[in-house]
């Protein structure tokens, strides 16, 4: 293993005991052994982390794509510096970096193991909080927008929780690509929010109907793209508003994630809607294993080139001024509980960055 400096032998973080509903109850603050990166893992010394509404599924036990054993530290997202390094990429040691930390768990600690397939780095010149509210939400915003849509300048997007992190980051990510954008929220507060990133018709739907409103506005054509990190809440009306050959990415189903595995499409719907059906997974997988993981689970992992291309992308549009992440509170690392719960009620808008350094 390759090391920056000396380490200290414990770190603290927050961990989960026993499944709970309450983030200020089951998250308890632990002083830990520090843990060693193994071939292919980053120690990553954090400075800051956002936080995830699917962090919730760590601290309560819910649906989850890999149930960990407790305890566990949840944290699916880091931006630090590499402290130490294992076999094969001692080159990282000494530099800033977003990452995932390993099995989307172990960020909300002083340190994170992270795989080096899933870290990329962090210039200097943008500085905290922003340099740790960049990865998830303009990736996922970039994969879902530019690589599966390919949305063009003059055609339509409707973006769902557009107030929240990758919401955000998809109004202006199809602002900067010439695109019309009809954004939905949940609150008068929000709009605004969203009218101040560019959005061109912001919809309440607390109070309005978006299918009504989008079609109206369409001339009941629909819009090219809808990007529904919602899910089933908003599902059928979304498919009503995607106009001929339009696409629909399905981002995410912040709506209730108990659905995610379960049988939700209907064929016909699909096929009456004459629309193409996009998934998008916010994972990447080095391109020579990723055939292996193709065979044993059956999914499809975004290449790590790719990754690296979308994060100079992203960097290049935050250095222009196109790109400026929505953070709607920064707080302390023992703060983080509580900062957490406020996510879980909806009362936060873009990105909870906490500063752990």
């Amino acid at each position: 293993m390759s090391e920056s400096t000396a380490l200290p032998e414990s770190m603290r973080a927050w961990r989960v005991h026993a499944w709970g509903t309450e983030p200020t109850e089951t998250l308890k603050l632990d002083t830990i052994p520090l843990p060693t990166p193994e071939a292919g893992e980053l120690l990553v010394r954090v400075e800051a982390l956002p936080l995830n509404l699917n962090d919730m599924e760590r601290i309560n036990g819910k649906n989850m794509m890999v149930r960990p054993e407790l305890p566990v530290t949840p944290g699916m997202e880091v931006m630090g510096t590499v402290a130490a390094a294992g076999a094969g990429v001692e080159d990282w040691v000494g530099k800033r970096v977003v990452a995932m930390p390993k099995q989307a768990t172990g960020g909300f600690a002083e340190f994170s193991i992270c795989p080096a397939i899933s870290a990329f780095d962090m210039p200097e010149d943008i500085p905290l909080p922003d340099a740790a509210a960049l990865y998830f939400p303009y990736h996922l915003a970039w994969l879902g927008l530019v690589d599966r849509a390919e949305l063009r300048n003059g055609e339509s997007v409707l973006i769902h929780a557009a107030a929240g992190g990758s919401g955000s980051a998809a109004i202006q990510l199809a602002k900067s690509l010439g695109a019309t954008v009809y954004a939905t929220c949940g609150s008068d507060e929000k709009a605004k929010l969203c009218e101040s990133l560019g959005a061109d018709v912001v919809i309440n739907y607390e109070t309005q109907d978006f299918k009504k409103i989008v079609l109206e506005k369409t001339g009941n054509r629909g819009v090219d793209v809808v990007f529904d990190n919602v899910g089933e809440a908003v599902m059928n009306d979304s498919l009503a508003c995607t106009a001929y050959n339009g696409r629909y990415l399905m981002m995410g189903f912040a709506s209730g994630k108990a659905v995610a595995d379960e049988k939700l499409i209907v064929p016909r719907k699909v096929s009456a809607g004459n629309l193409k059906l996009c998934g998008v997974l916010l994972a990447y997988a080095d391109e020579a294993v990723a055939p292996m993981m193709k065979q044993a689970m059956g999914w499809n992992f975004c290449s790590d080139a790719l990754g690296t291309k979308v994060m100079a992308e992203i960097v290049d549009g935050v250095r222009d001024g196109k790109l400026k992440p929505v953070i709607g509170e920064v707080v302390d690392f023992e703060a983080l509980p509580a900062a957490m719960t406020r996510m879980r009620d909806r009362q936060t808008t873009g990105r909870v960055i906490v500063r752990v350094a």
